[in-house]
């Protein structure tokens, strides 16, 4: 009887331990997905299942069209790094590309000076800091570690928990030394004039 009962509770407690180490591995990769644009994200969350067939790539075809889908997410986390939106005269949000004059297209700004927008330094760092936190969410996925690299999920199971926290931690510490005040597109607007806040400061 005593000996069932230490063996069963030794088993709750290493089911218990595997659980805590999940969920921190789930956690920090939550927190990753938080710097990243949101509609990307969503879309590939959505989409990598079934291109990648749930993990299970018995045709090439899913291979493909799934290395297709990291591509082109990564190229909008990092093109939408160089956008930001203004309230036009006609009070409407408007999205446009930061250059180094100022906002692109700037038609609907009315009497608004966009040159407040202009590309700075900060924008390749949070364009280059989206790109890897992404590479990690997208690379570190169960769908595509299954289909690219089956074996690495259990034989490298400590990188895939450890990994997302030291990234997220690194790329927060990141954007405090960058704050990153751009609403561009695929993240939270508002209706204040932040990129002339974050000029300003």
């Amino acid at each position: 009887m005593g000996a069932s009962s230490s063996a069963s509770s030794s088993k709750s407690k290493k089911s218990t331990k595997n659980k805590g180490v999940k969920d921190i591995a789930l956690t920090g990769v939550g927190n990753l997905i938080k710097l990243l644009p949101t509609g990307t994200v969503f879309l590939f969350q959505f989409l990598n299942p079934v291109l990648t067939n749930n993990g299970h790539c018995n045709n090439p075809v899913n291979k493909y069209l799934s290395a297709i889908l990291i591509v082109i997410s990564a190229f909008s986390c990092c093109f939408s790094s160089f956008t930001d939106s203004y309230i036009g005269s006609d009070g409407q949000t408007h999205y446009g590309i930061a250059t180094t004059k100022g906002l692109w297209p700037s038609t609907s700004s009315g009497s608004m000076d966009l040159s407040a927008y202009k590309l700075r330094v900060g924008d390749f760092v949070h364009a280059f800091v989206s790109l890897t936190v992404f590479a990690v969410v997208s690379l570190l996925d169960s769908n595509t570690v299954r289909c690219f690299y089956p074996t690495f999920e259990s034989t490298e199971r400590v990188l895939l928990m450890v990994l997302p926290p030291v990234i997220g931690t690194i790329a927060g510490t990141v954007f405090v030394v960058f704050p990153n005040k751009r609403h561009g597109i695929g993240y939270p607007s508002s209706s204040s004039d932040s990129s002339q806040d974050s000029e300003d400061s």
